[in-house]
């Protein structure tokens, strides 16, 4: 099993890396929140990593920390939930707010993620609400509010998707609006222009 991977980041992607480890470059389907967590090309890199295995395709997927590989396990044992689903939730809400939207049962919240509609945000309370809590609990960690600009962020990348733009598109479009306001809060018309106009440079 391979649980982390240490190297030169040689190419860098919303959705996807590529780590050289000792001449050997390794590709990693990675979350958006990872890759805003990642240095610049040729920089030194560790991720925690998750092999999955299906017949005879083998994917490997990265994470920046523990947190986001241990809700991914977790999405991914929900009925109807594959790896790649997981991975696109992670990319389309932070993981605290993720968490809260859970435990408290939000339903419309969890709605508002790219991908994930009524009935699989019912089994995402159902199936994950205890088991949730029960980590936060034994960490001694209470859930953490909802981050307005997590939310913005979310409708922001779902209208660019409903606009008719690929997702790696839309995810790097958003990206660069975001670098933009340069760490300023933005609301979500304002963030989707922003994006547009990356978009239509591209």
């Amino acid at each position: 099993m391979i649980a982390s991977m240490r190297g030169t980041l040689v190419v860098k992607s919303p959705t996807e890396v590529v780590i050289d480890t000792q001449g050997i470059g390794y590709s990693l389907n990675i979350p958006l929140s990872t890759f805003a967590a990642l240095g610049t090309v040729g920089s030194t890199v560790t991720l925690l990593t998750y092999l999955h295995v299906r017949e005879d395709v083998l994917q490997l997927f990265g994470f920046a920390s523990d947190e986001e590989r241990n809700i991914f396990k977790l999405l991914i044992s929900v009925s109807g939930i594959g790896p790649r689903m997981g991975q696109t939730i992670l990319s389309g809400i932070a993981v605290p707010d993720l968490k809260h939207h859970i435990i408290s049962g939000n339903l419309g919240a969890l709605t508002t993620i790219p991908g994930v509609g009524k009935k699989l945000a019912e089994r995402l309370i159902f199936e994950l609400r205890d088991k949730i809590g029960k980590v936060e609990l034994s960490g001694a960690l209470s859930p953490a509010p909802p981050d307005e600009q997590s939310q913005i962020r979310s409708e922001a990348l779902l209208a660019l998707t409903s606009l008719g733009y690929s997702r790696p598109m839309a995810e790097k479009a958003l990206l660069a609006a975001l670098k933009d306001a340069n760490g300023k809060d933005a609301t979500v018309e304002q963030l989707i222009r922003a994006s547009l106009r990356h978009a239509t440079k591209s």
